[in-house]
């Protein structure tokens, strides 16, 4: 009773209950309070108290605009189609810790450039990231090679995706449960889907009703826990997300499909064929369409440029036909003869664009 009476009326000294040992606290209330109670019983009440604090603090900082989402996947569950057809899917979850707004998406697989792929879409939905990102001791996230029981071992390519996506990864173990209740509470909202169970023809109307059930929980019903609609509270929580370079994001999941150049020295993009440089031939090179041009890359180094309204089924820059000529079948004529030859193909050929 005097410890709970005395720490009521001093919130400073409960506050800082939490870094001063309990041999600390019985010494002092011995000495200054003539204190006559068993250590036992400080110890014990002490230990309460911490607990309350770090627990009220991880509610406070969890909740606070900006600071905290956090990942789960529901896992596994078995959907059959109209047909039949029986699909074993995931469901990739994330909810923000202040406005509980919520990202959902389907998948077939948990692997880690399938985690990326989810959660650069999460930035997106959302408008940016918070402060740090919870995540349970999933394989993806941590390393569990080298982990030990008291010490997480960070997955290194998770790292650099964290660091390019500006958050800080915090981990719980799965004995702990309660740290993210917020994701665990959405994850049992999922099994709505059970309804659904051979109501759907496809994955593609599956991905669809689950798109409209993540609307209904953003924009139509209130969050138990905030008694609001999360949209509301997301409009406020929006300001202080992180921004994130989707672009690079990207680059964790997407790999770019590159085109080989022929004997020809040409590419074929879309049944249309492209010249390029003569050196290039036998050389992966990628294609980037903008509104206006189909742009020819080696690596990051724009090669060619085409503009569309000119596009016929072979197109070539000058430069190139003539070298590509010069170096094969004209070998033995010079520069001018080649260019004429040039210019009389573009004459009498309706297939071919030199640019």
């Amino acid at each position: 009773v005097f410890l709970q009476k005395y720490f009521s009326q001093n919130l400073h000294f409960y506050i800082d209950i939490i870094n001063i040992p309990a041999t600390g606290i019985y010494s002092w209330l011995k000495i200054s309070h003539n204190y006559k109670g068993s250590y036992s019983t400080v110890k014990k009440y002490v230990s309460k108290v911490k607990k309350d604090i770090i627990n009220n603090l991880t509610i406070r900082f969890n909740t606070i605009a900006g600071y905290q989402s956090q990942v789960d996947w529901k896992e596994s569950m078995s959907l059959a189609d109209s047909n039949g057809v029986v699909y074993k899917i995931n469901i990739f979850l994330i909810v923000l810790g202040y406005s509980r707004y919520k990202y959902i998406e389907l998948t077939t697989d948990r692997e880690q450039h399938t985690l990326f792929k989810c959660l650069t879409n999460a930035f997106n939905y959302f408008g940016g990231s918070t402060e740090t990102i919870l995540f349970d001791n999933m394989k993806t996230v941590v390393d569990r090679a080298k982990s030990e029981f008291n010490k997480v071992v960070l997955n290194t390519k998770m790292v650099q995706y964290a660091k390019d996506a500006n958050f800080e990864i915090h981990t719980c173990r799965a004995y702990k449960p309660n740290t993210k209740g917020k994701v665990e509470t959405l994850a049992k909202v999922m099994n709505r889907l059970k309804a659904f169970d051979t109501e759907f023809s496809d994955l593609d109307e599956l991905n669809e009703i689950i798109k409209k059930l993540m609307y209904e929980l953003n924009y139509e019903e209130k969050s138990q826990a905030t008694n609001e609609i999360p949209c509301i509270r997301h409009e406020k929580e929006k300001e202080y997300l992180i921004p994130v370079n989707i672009d690079l994001l990207k680059t964790y999941y997407e790999h770019e499909k590159t085109y080989k150049v022929s004997h020809e020295s040409m590419i074929q993009y879309k049944g249309i064929k492209y010249s390029v440089p003569t050196y290039l031939v036998g050389q992966c090179l990628s294609v980037k369409e903008s509104d206006e041009f189909i742009n020819i890359y080696c690596n990051t180094t724009l090669i060619r440029s085409y503009k569309k309204c000119n596009l016929k089924q072979f197109n070539y820059k000058k430069d190139d036909y003539v070298d590509i000529l010069k170096q094969s079948v004209y070998k033995e004529k010079n520069i001018d003869e080649i260019e004429d030859i040039a210019i009389n193909n573009i004459k009498s050929l309706d297939d071919i664009n030199i640019e």
